[in-house]
């Protein structure tokens, strides 16, 4: 399969290795220095773009890739209000998008695991929500893409809460999202329900960027080819 990577930073160098691993080509290497050459992509030349940049540019990139007629898996975060529009844009040009906040197979277990909690605890609120977040210092956005999939993972299950916060919030009806930043770390995730009698808490620590990449480019194997929106529920068959 021919590989394009929008973004050849940390990440983007990673997938590289994998995909090479796993037999592919990469097609293009596009960073901040030869940026504009992201309007020579086309499906004559790649099969699959997989796009982590910045919250800056991702929109930008995405409406060319998808415009020029290119599937494109990505998991740049912090742009998502104009997610409807790229996902129109796929299917109106008739190839495949997916957008996941994090494709690790851990990660996604730990959604699914998630939303099961949060069914249970909905019937005991004496039970105070806390969702928190730890993530390397050069991270731009906050919070961070997974803690946002994790609390709406819970407001779909936990019907006395509605919205979330990135601060520590009073209100009942809302979940707290505390965002920390530290040299060197990949990307840590708790959701933790507390009383005043015990503590129940799901964790989930990446130790390198190597189960984020491995997922990027397995979830690009799937939507070669393929046309529509996907998720990594797709990918990992998780129903």
């Amino acid at each position: 399969m021919r590989i394009a990577l929008i973004g050849y930073g940390k990440m983007g160098k990673e997938i590289e290795k994998i995909a090479l691993e796993r037999k592919h080509n990469i097609s293009f290497r596009i960073d901040k220095e030869n940026a504009s050459e992201i309007i020579q992509i086309s499906p004559q030349n790649t099969d699959v773009a997989i796009e982590f940049t910045t919250p800056e540019s991702a929109f930008g990139n995405l409406q060319n890739l998808l415009s020029q007629k290119v599937s494109v898996v990505c998991g740049t975060t912090g742009w998502l209000e104009k997610r409807p529009e790229i996902e129109n844009l796929a299917l109106q040009n008739e190839v495949a998008f997916l957008y996941a906040s994090n494709f690790s197979l851990g990660v996604n277990l730990f959604f699914k695991l998630n939303e099961l909690l949060a069914q249970m605890m909905s019937q005991h609120p004496i039970y105070q929500l806390l969702l928190e977040e730890i993530h390397h210092t050069e991270k731009k956005d906050a919070p961070s893409g997974t803690a946002i999939t994790l609390a709406e993972g819970i407001i779909r299950n936990y019907p006395q809460k509605t919205s979330w916060q990135n601060y520590l919030s009073e209100k009942a009806n809302e979940i707290s999202i505390i965002s920390k930043r530290e040299p060197n770390v990949p990307g840590t995730h708790i959701v933790r329900y507390q009383s005043d009698i015990d503590c129940i808490e799901i964790k989930h620590e990446a130790y390198s960027r190597k189960g984020f990449a491995l997922g990027a480019v397995l979830a690009a194997e799937f939507i070669a080819g393929r046309k529509g929106i996907f998720s990594m529920k797709d990918v990992l068959a998780l129903g």
